[in-house]
């Protein structure tokens, strides 16, 4: 049997581009990105914290050291510059390995 795991997360990211305008995704901080262990183009679910919308998207890269978080395409009409997020990125492993497996987490705040 195979389950479904959270395998990244980067909780705490704050939005700070919305852009309607454009072809979808959700721009991350490239070392955020490599930091998480999310790769680009990879699916992932964001959970705003603010309104309590959710969506699914792929992530794309922002440039490095930036700090961005980007709302882009359909995606810019679930939240708002300022807005709190968790982005989770999911994989499948076998369920004799459920025990061993442990997500990478990317903790932010306003400190960092």
């Amino acid at each position: 049997m195979q389950v479904h795991v959270l395998k990244s997360k980067i909780h705490g990211a704050i939005v700070t581009h919305a852009h309607l305008d454009y072809i979808g995704s959700l721009g991350i901080d490239t070392e955020w990105l490599e930091k998480s262990g999310i790769a680009p183009y990879e699916k992932i679910q964001v959970l705003n914290l603010n309104n309590g919308e959710r969506l699914e998207t792929y992530a794309i890269q922002a440039p490095r050291g930036s700090k961005e978080i980007r709302l882009n395409g359909a995606s810019a009409r679930k939240g708002l510059r300022g807005d709190k997020l968790i982005i989770m990125a999911y994989g499948i492993i076998s369920a004799e390995k459920i025990n061993q497996h442990q997500p990478k987490v990317l903790l932010l705040n306003d400190k960092k």
